[in-house]
């Protein structure tokens, strides 16, 4: 069984940095794909970001694109969430998950692992 434990949410002004964190349990971390996932009071949970099992392959949602960056550490079985210039649309629930292999996924269904999520908001 794997569980995922995201930290590092909080609540801040606009424009401000955030990074989040999902450590992992478990020894087969580094063969899959990692990513972030959130979800807005009363909205469907969306696609963030995703990196590869390497690290050496990232992909975003348009809407955090330049200022939001996915990195992992395998040896820590950690993967992170730098948000930085964080505007209140970016307030939310946000998520770990953990790939069904190593591809580069958009869609929660290509997730079969999740965290219990980490709120972040932000305030005009």
């Amino acid at each position: 069984q794997v569980q995922l434990v995201e930290s590092g949410g909080g609540w801040v002004q606009a424009g401000v940095s955030l990074r989040l964190s999902c450590a992992a349990s478990g020894r087969t971390f580094s063969y899959y794909a990692m990513g972030w996932f959130r979800q807005a009071p009363e909205k469907e949970r969306e696609f963030v970001a995703v990196i590869s099992r390497g690290g050496g392959s990232t992909a975003y949602a348009d809407s955090v694109k330049g200022r939001f960056t996915i990195s992992r550490d395998n040896a820590k079985n950690t993967v992170y969430l730098q948000m930085n210039s964080l505007k209140p649309e970016d307030t939310a629930v946000y998520y770990c998950a953990r790939g069904v292999n190593s591809g580069l996924g958009r869609d929660t269904q290509m997730y079969d692992y999740w965290g219990q999520g980490t709120q972040v908001t932000v305030s005009s």
